[in-house]
């Protein structure tokens, strides 16, 4: 038996792990605010604490070093209705086990509260020095540019905040104009190497005879034209980063090259055979499909998978409708630089908010810049909006119509057997290869949300919990709720 702490001033959020842990035969301390907590902490030490982010008098999050002193090495578990990226980056920096978004259903937080509970003893974090904050100007930019409150943002902004402190590399996918480098620059900007450069490269912009040249440099003489020693793009980040934007476009014999730098942390010019040393993180960003570009050896496998160590996926804006006000009028402030001079009309936040946005966020913010130059008015109308996009729908077929497509492809490549009397498990091969996908992917759009996953898909949680176990993709406890 386990002791909980639950620090909330919402007596139902109080009640409801009250409920859920005694039902697995643990004790439960209630505090409904910060000072509270400490004085109870003092007297008997927690095994894990819930801790509320806004509170009467001190807040939560100033709260957890002090809370930290007295339960030592205890998981604390931040919640929040307020999520943002500065919240979550603070949280994991004072040394939070996990993030919880409001709102979000008991199960989800019964799954956190068992894994902290049995996770081992692990260092305590009083002797590691945080990560400092990046400068006033670059949090003001930051707090400009990544928007929304949304459930899937908020699972974008807790896996910056996971990442930014290590060296691994990143791969973060959306489709285009989703905020890719936006998401790069928040993860430099929180990490030990920001006041070093931040150096973003799109390799689509690059022909590719020359990117080989313009990521590692050349030397006087090493092909036609070189008439001067040339610095690569990797060399100059040394000490930051470096975000290579469309990396899917890499050639391949670059590729053996760019997996041999990230690995060595040497550059080898073009033209010389002697190799330097350059520490820099590698964050690497894609709109398409890159594992099929590994299936068609187009790209590199090894690479892939070493770009890959912690993923990020950016929702596309018709995932994260809910953030659509907000953006509107973040960029129509930005537009008119005076916040008071101009507002959407409710017509027009509906309008935003129905229209299908291919082009994301960068679609969204040009029809809002948009309209700040044609109203003339204090208020923004639908009709001052730009027309939307028909580009997307005349270029490509629809997602379903696409999806068809390859169901069909899928299916004719199947080794099928006329026979009745032959056994046949097409459907289960064709839920096994696709059921995953579309679970990781509803799961991800509503931040890891079980009871609002279910939902969407229209199934029990249990259903859900079930077929998560059945294709692995569960390390919850066959016995757990």
């Amino acid at each position: 038996m386990s002791h909980v702490l639950i620090v909330d001033d919402e007596p139902s959020i109080c009640w409801g792990f009250r409920e859920l842990l005694a039902e697995d035969g643990h004790e439960v301390s209630i505090a409904s605010s910060a000072e509270e907590a400490l004085d109870i902490a003092s007297q008997t030490t927690p095994d894990a604490v819930v801790l509320d982010v806004r509170l009467p008098g001190r807040d939560g999050l100033s709260a957890i070093k002090d809370l930290r002193r007295r339960v030592g090495d205890a998981p604390i578990i931040i919640v929040t209705a307020f999520g943002n990226l500065e919240t979550a980056v603070r949280a994991v920096e004072e040394g939070a086990y996990d993030y919880l978004a409001k709102p979000f259903d008991l199960e989800q937080a019964a799954e956190i509260l068992r894994r902290a509970l049995r996770r081992s003893a692990a260092p305590s974090r009083d002797s590691q020095e945080p990560v400092a904050k990046a400068a006033d100007e670059t949090e003001a930019a930051l707090r400009g540019t990544l928007v929304g409150s949304s459930l899937a943002m908020q699972a974008v902004f807790k896996q910056i905040a996971l990442v930014a402190a290590s060296d691994v590399p990143v791969l973060i996918t959306g489709e285009s104009g989703t905020g890719k480098e936006l998401v790069a620059q928040a993860i430099h900007a929180h990490s030990r190497r920001r006041a070093a450069p931040f150096v973003p490269i799109c390799l689509a912009a690059l022909s590719p005879g020359i990117i080989e040249s313009e990521l590692f440099g050349h030397v006087r003489g090493a092909f036609t034209g070189a008439d001067r020693h040339r610095q690569g793009l990797l060399e100059l980040a040394d000490g930051g980063t470096v975000f290579l934007d469309e990396i899917g476009d890499v050639p391949l014999p670059v590729q053996v090259k760019l997996l041999r730098t990230i690995e060595q942390r040497e550059i080898t010019p073009v033209g010389q055979t002697r190799s330097r040393r350059s520490d820099f993180r590698v964050l690497a960003a894609t709109n398409g499909p890159l594992a099929e570009l590994v299936a068609r050896g187009e790209f590199r496998e090894d690479l892939y998978y070493r770009l890959g160590v912690f993923h990020i996926a950016i929702p596309p804006l018709r995932a994260r409708t809910d953030d659509i006000p907000l953006l509107a009028a973040h960029f129509l402030r930005l537009a008119t630089g005076d916040g008071a001079s101009k507002r959407l009309s409710k017509a027009a936040i509906a309008e935003l908010a129905a229209r299908p946005w291919h082009g994301n966020v960068r679609e969204l913010r040009n029809a809002v810049e948009r309209a700040a130059v044609v109203a003339r008015g204090d208020e923004v109308e639908p009709e001052h909006f730009p027309p939307p996009s028909p580009i997307r729908a005349a270029a490509h077929p629809s997602l379903d119509a696409q999806l068809r497509r390859l169901t069909a492809d899928w299916a004719a490549e199947q080794r099928l057997v006329p026979s009745d009397a032959a056994p046949q498990d097409l459907y289960e091969r064709f839920l096994r290869v696709t059921e995953p996908a579309l679970l990781q992917s509803v799961l991800s759009q509503c931040g890891e949300n079980r009871a609002a996953a279910s939902r969407i898909l229209g199934i029990h949680r249990a259903t859900l919990r079930q077929k998560l176990r059945d294709h692995g993709l569960d390390d919850t406890p066959a016995g757990d709720v």
